[in-house]
């Protein structure tokens, strides 16, 4: 029930989900107004409505709305999760609240101190994704946080985007290790001296798409505005590709020739085509989406929960901290959320 385009985008790109991934979708909201999306669909009747009342509006304040409306879409999914009922949340309403109810519901994974949001970003290099994380949970952090974001996002890249070694970089104003703010300096002394990383030193915001990192590494705030700049990015260049193309018969005989291009382009190059990014830190597979999501969106977020599920992200993430001195057993205690 969350988004701009919910529920009728969230229910299109459910059923395209639940044809093409082999995977069981809930739909958690109104029946009513789920029914009536699914309604103009032939092909929605694999997907189960779970019942909820209400959702959590962009403008209310995250934690405590989750605990007033607690028959809020977002804390009926959140709970299937916690009752083994579901293996993963998709949300594409309000991040700050999806992280709350996830904090509340399922808990922070020992060992961790703060959860961090991991999205994927397009590189230079055909094929090849970066990880950056934290893109929106924590405004502020302290150098412990980043490495802990930086073990999380190896885990990802080694288990789910297949790379032996990944190199990790964290995001600062130069190559050199003196550069940078306080948090930026001891982050840097800390990840260094981490025998389980593979750190390869400062990244530059020109060196974020290279291909040259893997893994890269910053607090919730610059990370927000990196993503959100990234994502335009690609809306202006597929516009300037709409507009450069040539009128007419010319026009259109180019643009049949180059569609297969430019398809591919736009897989690269599109915010859509990535989803969301996945909650690290937390007792279960989270996906937050974007707000503007749309059927592509929710498909590929659908997407994305089920490759961090079928690889055990979050069970090689709890093997981590058991083999480093954490009880996999204890409960750890909600955080305060920030907006998102």
């Amino acid at each position: 029930m969350g988004g701009d385009f919910a529920p009728a985008e969230i229910v299109t790109g459910a059923i395209r989900a639940a044809a093409e991934l082999d995977a069981e979708v809930l739909l958690v909201g109104d029946p009513d107004e789920i029914q009536a999306c699914l309604s103009q669909h032939t092909s929605a009747h694999a997907l189960e409505i779970v019942p909820a009342e209400g959702a959590i509006a962009m403008e209310e304040e995250p934690l405590a709305a989750i605990r007033r409306k607690s028959k809020a879409s977002i804390n009926v999914a959140m709970e299937l999760v916690k009752q083994n009922r579901a293996d993963a949340v998709v949300s594409a309403g309000h991040s700050g609240a999806a992280m709350a109810a996830a904090l509340l519901r399922l808990g922070r994974l020992p060992g961790i101190d703060r959860p961090a949001i991991g999205a994927l970003l397009p590189t230079m290099i055909p094929g090849k994704s970066v990880i950056v994380l934290d893109v929106g949970a924590n405004v502020d952090c302290r150098p412990k946080y980043l490495e802990q974001f930086a073990l999380m996002g190896t885990i990802y890249s080694k288990f789910v985007l297949d790379i032996a070694e990944p190199k990790v970089g964290l995001l600062n104003i130069g190559e050199e290790s003196t550069k940078g703010n306080d948090l930026a300096l001891r982050s840097y002394q800390l990840l260094e001296a981490n025998p389980e990383l593979t750190f390869i030193g400062n990244a530059e915001g020109r060196d974020v798409l290279s291909g040259n990192f893997d893994v890269i590494v910053c607090d919730g705030f610059v990370g927000n505005v990196l993503l959100k700049f990234a994502e335009a990015i690609g809306s202006v260049l597929l516009q300037i590709l709409r507009e450069e193309l040539p009128r007419g018969l010319r026009g259109q005989l180019g643009t049949a020739l180059l569609k297969p291009n430019l398809k591919r382009i736009k897989q690269r190059i599109d915010h859509a085509e990535h989803g969301g990014g996945l909650l690290f830190g937390v007792g279960g597979v989270c996906i937050i989406s974007h707000g503007s999501s749309q059927a592509p969106s929710i498909f590929n977020a659908i997407r994305l929960a089920k490759e961090a599920i079928d690889h055990r992200v979050l069970e090689r993430i709890q093997a981590y901290n058991r083999e480093h001195g954490q009880n996999p057993a204890s409960v750890v205690a909600p955080t305060p959320v920030a907006e998102g």
